[in-house]
């Protein structure tokens, strides 16, 4: 058993705080037993000099000395109806230093008499007062010396210290076993099950089964098992987002060359003599422009990182106009959705206009679908402005807002959708596009009413997008 192991250090505390608690009762143990001392010599006393008055005639010189030093004495007095008798005598050997009076001795004086007689080494002799046992007089006095009482209690006390030793030991044993048991075996389970779960963390098998009776134990582990889960679920969504973010990577390759093709197609298209089909030519090849783009900058979202956007200066009102008009294209056909700008005509701002696009397109769409699930009309409205610090774009929706699981983990890919099928990747893109401008985009409210998103954009920004 070690020290700097909790049983050890259990055990160790154990012991000391038992003998602590022993020393504590060792000076009013030792006092009693110092005031049984003195009543014991007292009776004895009393029996000898019971054996004097039981006869009209004076006891032999050795008799005498022999019941003085059967008791423990060196004399007895007596008192009995009012007469102070000398029964038994013999020589005193020294002055008398002290009388106690056994009669109206308190704790604290018995405790401070037993102390005193324990510090001191000498042999001296004292007078002791009782009161005679079955009320055979007024009171009883005899003169002892101190050495024999010194050393019975030192005795007494050596024999209480080597007990309270035992106990403590013994104590401590039985304390250490059952924190074995009831502490340290537990707690041993869950170091086991943590080094297991470090070693296969995907693995479900390894997260632990709260099953502690001590509840402290059993809210670690239930602490524990909520936390393997968390890591468990998000090691698993991470390996689904890299097989994900490879497969799309393949598709956009593909997908890239299919769309050069039909931007090709698209330029022809502009040579047509057809005036709608003159119209028309333009918007389609800036939407095939943006998915060629996009398939471009698939494999970098892929690794969890978008490309540093390429800032210019535009005008704000015609980019939401192309993305009014082709969400109002992409609704159904009952006119449920109904768009509304409302945007200064003038407003210009600095950002990546593809990547802005892509991130108001996200916004809209998730308004536009809520709004559709619910089988209502209903409205989308971007508005936007500007300060001397930023300019700021709202996109708000009288939808039926947002769940409380979707708001808990909004900007989390997989995890933050509030359509059913959906994967949370729209937020996500938004946020991390908006992010590489130095911006932010905040959830500003969402109650049965509807949602509002809105978009910061700072005037300074460096290279990389990061504020000056």
């Amino acid at each position: 058993m070690r020290l700097n192991t909790i049983s050890g250090r259990f055990a160790a505390l154990t012991i000391i705080f038992v003998v602590m608690a022993e020393l504590l009762i060792l000076l009013p143990a030792l006092a009693g037993f110092r005031l049984d001392y003195l009543e014991s010599r007292l009776e004895r006393a009393q029996i000898a000099s019971l054996a004097l008055l039981a006869t009209d005639e004076s006891l032999a010189s050795d008799l005498e000395s022999e019941l003085l030093q059967n008791a423990g004495v060196f004399n007895v007095v007596l008192r009995r109806d009012d007469v102070r008798q000398l029964v038994l005598s013999s020589t005193i050997p020294g002055p008398v230093t002290a009388t106690y009076d056994l009669r109206d001795e308190d704790v604290p004086q018995t405790v401070d008499d037993a102390l005193g007689t324990l510090l001191n080494r000498e042999n001296e002799v004292v007078r002791v007062i009782g009161s005679p046992v079955n009320q055979a007089g007024q009171l009883i006095e005899i003169t002892m010396p101190t050495a024999p009482l010194r050393t019975a209690m030192l005795d007494y006390g050596f024999r209480l210290l080597l007990v309270s030793a035992a106990f403590s030991i013994l104590t401590g044993v039985l304390l250490n076993l059952a924190a074995q048991r009831l502490i340290l075996v537990p707690i041993r389970r869950v170091i086991a099950h943590m080094k297991a779960y470090a070693e296969a963390p995907e693995d479900p098998r390894h997260i632990i089964r709260p099953n502690a009776r001590l509840a402290e134990l059993n809210d670690a582990e239930t602490a524990l098992e909520a936390m393997q889960k968390t890591v468990t679920s998000s090691l698993k969504q991470k390996e689904r987002m890299a097989q994900l973010g490879e497969a799309v990577a393949k598709i956009s390759h593909d997908l890239r060359n299919i769309l050069t093709t039909a931007q090709i197609f698209a330029d022809r298209l502009e040579e047509s003599a057809d005036p709608k089909v003159t119209r028309a030519a333009p918007k389609l090849l800036n939407s095939i422009t943006r998915a060629v783009t996009l398939c471009e900058t698939t494999l970098a979202f892929g690794k969890a990182e978008e490309p540093a956007p390429t800032l210019s200066r535009f005008n704000l009102a015609q980019l939401v106009a192309e993305l009014v008009e082709a969400e109002t294209l992409a609704a159904d056909a009952a006119g449920q959705v109904e768009f509304l700008s409302d945007i200064p005509p003038s407003l210009m701002i600095r950002a990546d206009r593809d990547q802005l696009y892509r991130v108001l397109s996200n916004l809209a769409r998730n308004a536009r679908q809520a709004i559709e699930g619910t089988g209502e009309n209903g409205t989308v409205e971007i508005g936007a402005g500007e300060t001397d610090e930023e300019w700021w774009i709202r996109v708000g929706d009288t939808g039926p807002g947002l769940p409380d699981k979707a708001r808990e983990f909004l900007f989390k890919p997989f995890s933050g959708s509030a359509r059913k099928g959906g994967t949370g990747l729209g937020l996500t893109i938004a946020a991390d596009l908006i992010r590489g401008h130095g911006g932010r985009v905040d959830l500003v409210r969402s109650d049965e009413q509807g949602s509002e998103f809105m978009i910061h954009l700072p005037r300074a920004v460096g290279e990389g997008g990061e504020p000056l």
